[in-house]
């Protein structure tokens, strides 16, 4: 019993920080520019895992260790500032919904370039999955117009791609080497070029102590300390306890809790991102069903 009660906690506290990301991104925007509210992510999830890093940096091959910086720059570096890119034009909820396409690009990649075998079940999931895509940018007939900005959501869908890549490169590459090694050294690298992203686009020259700037700056690190250092040790733990699947569906609850947050900072929800979400997740569970 108890240790169902530390399984259940584990996967709520993962799906309200990551559910939460989007949110803390459209937060850290309102004074931050893109990409420094990335930079910041970024930079601090690095410090934070950075002594975990000097610790295993001499256990690691030097080839190993330029992998993990691969897979960190395309599981965590780039797709940090293709998020913060969508939302200066759409609102967060929208961001929470096409980021459920994550588990079907890491089929779709493993099947397409890291020789995954090739079934027809997953398959379909991964279609079932881009209908509902699709249909989340087709325009309405019911008189809505269009928003040209919704096309910006198609910076996450290169965001999810990039998720869906990774793991495959880390199964592949990375075999044997733990998982929490593997992203702490990797986002400790990467935190020195976060570091001169901040520097080159001004915000150190242009920090000040105004409230809107520190609540935005203060959302940034957050956003990497505990949506990106700390969710993942959690997720890694809650991974060696429960397995993938208990674990993976976090991807389930994460939408939701992104529209709940967008709901309550007044964003506007509308039935067809519903539906839409209904579809893409209705994929997921398909291309994952045992």
């Amino acid at each position: 019993m108890k240790n169902q009660l530390i399984n259940w906690g584990l996967f709520l506290t993962i799906t309200v920080i990551w559910g939460s990301s989007f949110i803390l991104m459209k937060e850290g925007l309102m004074q931050l520019t893109a990409f420094q509210v990335a930079a910041m992510r970024i930079f601090s999830a690095g410090l934070v895992l950075l002594p975990i890093a000097i610790q295993q940096l001499k256990r690691i091959p030097n080839d190993k260790i330029k992998m993990a910086v691969l897979s960190a720059t395309i599981g965590n570096f780039i797709p940090a500032f293709l998020f913060c890119i969508a939302e200066t034009r759409i609102n967060s909820s929208l961001a929470g919904i096409v980021n459920a396409l994550t588990p079907l690009f890491a089929i779709l990649m493993g099947v397409l370039f890291f020789k995954m075998p090739f079934i027809w079940k997953k398959v379909a999931g991964v279609l079932v999955g881009f209908v509902g895509l699709c249909l989340l940018f087709l325009p309405r007939s019911n008189g809505i117009e269009f928003d040209k900005n919704q096309l910006y959501a198609l910076f996450i869908v290169a965001a999810t791609m990039l998720y869906g890549i990774n793991p495959n490169i880390v199964v592949k590459h990375l075999k044997g080497i733990n998982s929490l090694h593997i992203a702490s050294i990797g986002l400790s690298f990467l935190a020195i070029p976060s570091f001169f992203i901040l520097l080159f686009t001004g915000y150190f020259s242009s920090f000040n102590t105004s409230e809107p700037f520190l609540r935005a700056t203060i959302a940034s690190v957050i956003l990497g300390v505990f949506g990106t250092a700390v969710a993942q040790i959690f997720f890694l733990m809650l991974l060696k306890r429960t397995g993938v699947v208990f674990s993976s569906l976090a991807t389930y609850i994460m939408p939701f809790v992104a529209i709940l947050w967008g709901v309550y900072y007044g964003e506007t929800i509308t039935n067809w991102e519903l539906i839409c979400l209904g579809i893409i997740l209705s994929g997921v569970y398909f291309a994952n069903k045992k």
